[in-house]
């Protein structure tokens, strides 16, 4: 359940790869290129390796093509990719009747440097560098309510995750991950499965974009996030807390941040460095704990 497919060349030398698409996200055609791009590129990221080349992978319907909006979506997508120090070699593109953007990353990364989401250590804390709740402003954005949190959650997605990585690299990473459609929850299981461990996150230490709340009480949840409930079972919620919780718990997440499990020693210096360089939804938000027979529990 890596987030990246690692081909070994030599014993220094590693290809990473993987590739992302989906449908727009946001109105707005140059936003949802650099979205698709950053969140295309972050699996990269959360292997510990760098972005050499990119591949657009397209389906869209010709009238949209004829007025100018592949174009806008190819240049946003570009200016990403650019910014991420990867080069555009190419892609494909059919007809399609719904608009579909991604695309396919290729980068490099030492074998015995790779970053997994196996390795989570008792006593650890969990650091994530980006706001939570990017499902749920996006319907939010759609209706256009709450624009204060839905401008953070576009900015947020169309941030690389460049800077974390580069940052993490000088501290003791155990684990790691990006948190992407599968939610918190799904790809904190994905950790502690792999780890055998139980990582306890804390509710109230999870960075929330503006009005997240208010908008899941609205009702403003995606359907993913329902089928999210439904696939990730290992999770116990602590009663105690509001029931809105888990639709934030389980919210997919566009072009999320990063997870890293850290030694406890390091963690506070971790989120320091992260805010130093502009990361600055980069937060604590739990801990590893010998297994308890659950992968994953949410107290207050």
């Amino acid at each position: 359940a890596d987030d990246a497919g690692v081909y070994k060349i030599s014993d220094r030398l590693a290809l990473v790869q993987t590739l992302d698409f989906f449908t727009p996200v946001v109105n707005d055609p140059t936003l949802f290129g650099k979205i698709a791009a950053a969140n295309a590129l972050s699996d990269v990221y959360a292997m510990g390796g760098i972005p050499l080349t990119a591949m657009n992978i397209v389906g869209f319907p010709v009238p949209l093509v004829e007025q100018g909006v592949l174009t806008d979506v190819l240049n946003g997508a570009a200016s990403i990719v650019s910014e991420s120090g990867a080069v555009i070699v190419g892609g494909h593109s059919i007809e399609n009747k719904e608009p579909i953007f991604g695309m396919s990353i290729t980068g490099q990364v030492n074998p015995n440097e790779i970053w997994k989401n196996k390795g989570a250590q008792v006593g650890d804390v969990l650091v994530l560098t980006k706001r939570i709740g990017t499902g749920i402003m996006n319907n939010a954005l759609k209706a256009d309510l709450f624009p204060t949190g839905t401008a953070q959650a576009v900015a947020s997605m169309s941030a690389l995750n460049r800077e974390a990585a580069e940052v993490a690299h000088n501290f003791t990473i155990h684990a790691c991950t990006d948190v992407t459609g599968f939610s918190l929850m799904g790809h904190s299981v994905e950790m502690a499965s792999a780890s055998d461990v139980t990582i306890h996150i804390k509710a109230y230490d999870i960075p929330l974009f503006d009005d997240v709340i208010e908008a899941a009480q609205m009702g403003l949840v995606p359907a993913a996030s329902y089928g999210n409930r439904k696939a990730i079972t290992d999770v116990q919620v602590d009663k105690i807390l509001d029931s809105v919780w888990t639709d934030i718990l389980f919210d997919p997440q566009t072009s999320g941040g990063l997870l890293f499990s850290v030694p406890a020693t390091e963690g506070p210096n971790l989120v320091k460095a992260l805010h130093d360089v502009g990361v600055e939804g980069a937060t604590i938000v739990g801990v590893v704990e010998s297994f308890s027979g659950l992968a994953v529990r949410v107290t207050k």
